[in-house]
C-alpha cells in the first residue's frame, strides 16, 4: 500500500509533553466494530471490559540509553537500541560522519566504548570498555531516551526518569517505553481485578527503531526493525485457556500485540516464544492472537498507525484520529489512549 494513505495533519499543540496526573485520568477514546466512538477516561476500563477479558502487559524496563560523548574534538551522540552481546549494543549515532570503526568514544563518568563496526543503516555496534556491567555504566552516564518529538521541545529531566516507566517495569532492556501501560495505576489494577478482568505479562524490549520514519513510498519496501521478546509456556497456556472460555485477549500497547501475533499461528493457538520479531502489520493482515488493543495515538505514516489501521480499518482510524484531534485529545507517548475493539 502507498505510505501516504496513512498520513494526517496533527496540530503541534496536540503533542503531549508531560503525562496526565494521575496517570489513569488520561482520556480514552473507544472505537467499536461499527466505527462508533465513545469518550471516557482510562480509569473507566473496568466498566468497559467484560468479566473474563484479559489485559496483556509488557513488563520491559526502559534503560538510560541516551549517551553523549567525545571522539577527540567531535561531540558524538548515541542512542542504544539493541543488545547483541554482554558488552555490545547497536546504536544510532548523531554526528556519525565523525566516527569510524575502531574509534574510542569517551562518554564521561568513567564510561567509554569502541565503535566496532558500522552497519548499512548508519548505526554502529559499540563495545563498552571495562568490566562493570553495562547497566551500571548507563546509570552513571546515560539519560532517559525521550521520543524525538518530545526531545526536540525540551530536554529530559529527573521527572522523566519516573514518568517514562510503567508500573510493570521489571526486566531491563527497552530504550522506549510501552507507553499504553503508562496510564495504569495500582488503584486501577485493583478495580480491574474486582471487575473480573484478568491480566498477563510478557516481555518485549522496545527498540529505538520504533520511532524511525517510514521512508519508502510503498509499505512493501519498508524494512521493519527487530526487537527481542519472550512469552513463557505458562503464560501462553493460560492465555489460550482464557480465550477458550470466551474471554477476549486485549493487548495493552502495540508491543504486546506484535509479540502475541508473532507467537500465534493460523489456528489461533499462542505458542511459547523467545527471540527476535520483526513482524510488520499492515491492512490486510489477519489477526490470530488478540481481540482488542489499548494504545496511544501514533505518528502519521508510522508503522504503528498502519498497525491500528489493520485492526480497525484505515478509513475508520482516520476518522477516529480526526475525532480525537477535534475533541482535544493529547497525542503520542505522554498522551491519551484509545480502546480498539474490532
Amino acid at each position: 500500500m502507498r505510505v501516504d494513505l496513512f498520513d494526517f495533519t496533527l496540530p503541534s499543540q496536540s503533542i503531549a509533553l508531560r503525562p496526565a496526573r494521575p496517570r489513569d485520568s488520561a482520556r480514552l477514546l473507544t472505537v467499536g466494530a461499527r466505527g462508533d466512538f465513545g469518550h471516557h477516561r482510562v480509569r473507566d476500563l473496568p466498566a468497559l471490559l467484560r468479566r473474563g477479558d484479559c489485559l496483556i502487559f509488557n513488563d520491559t524496563k526502559v534503560i538510560p540509553a541516551q549517551l553523549t560523548g567525545r571522539r577527540g574534538d567531535a561531540v558524538i551522540g548515541a542512542t542504544l537500541h539493541k543488545r547483541t552481546g554482554p558488552r555490545r549494543w547497536r546504536a544510532f549515532i548523531r554526528n556519525a560522519k565523525r566516527l569510524r570503526a575502531g574509534d574510542l568514544i569517551d562518554f564521561g563518568a568513567g564510561v567509554a566504548a569502541i565503535a566496532e563496526s558500522r552497519h548499512d543503516d548508519g548505526s554502529f555496534t559499540l563495545i563498552f570498555a571495562g568490566e562493570e556491567p553495562v547497566e551500571t555504566l548507563l546509570d552513571r552516564a546515560g539519560t532517559m531516551p525521550l521520543p524525538p518529538y518530545i526531545a526536540r521541545k525540551r530536554p529530559a529531566d529527573g521527572q522523566d526518569a519516573r514518568d517514562y516507566q510503567t508500573m510493570f517495569a521489571a526486566k531491563e532492556g527497552a530504550v522506549a517505553a510501552p507507553t499504553a501501560a503508562l496510564h495504569f495505576t495500582p488503584d486501577l489494577m485493583q478495580q480491574l481485578k474486582i471487575a473480573g478482568v484478568e491480566t498477563a505479562m510478557l516481555t518485549l524490549h522496545v527498540g529505538a527503531g520504533t520511532f524511525l520514519p517510514v521512508k519508502a513510498e510503498d509499505t512493501r519496501d519498508h524494512q521493519m526493525h527487530s526487537e527481542w521478546g519472550r512469552i513463557d509456556a505458562a503464560t501462553a497456556a493460560r492465555l489460550n485457556g482464557l480465550r477458550a472460555k470466551g474471554g477476549r485477549l486485549i493487548a495493552v500497547g502495540t508491543t504486546s500485540l506484535r509479540l502475541i501475533e508473532s507467537a500465534t499461528g493460523g489456528d489461533g493457538i499462542i505458542q511459547p516464544f523467545e527471540g527476535d520479531t520483526d513482524i510488520f502489520i499492515t491492512p490486510g493482515y489477519r489477526f490470530n492472537g488478540i481481540d482488542g488493543l489499548v494504545t496511544n495515538f501514533h505518528l502519521p505514516k508510522s508503522t504503528l498507525f498502519m498497525l491500528v489501521s489493520a485492526l480497525i480499518g484505515r478509513e475508520r482510524m482516520q476518522a477516529a484520529y480526526a475525532e480525537a484531534i477535534a475533541q482535544g485529545y493529547r497525542f503520542y507517548s505522554y498522551g491519551d489512549a484509545s480502546l480498539l475493539l474490532p
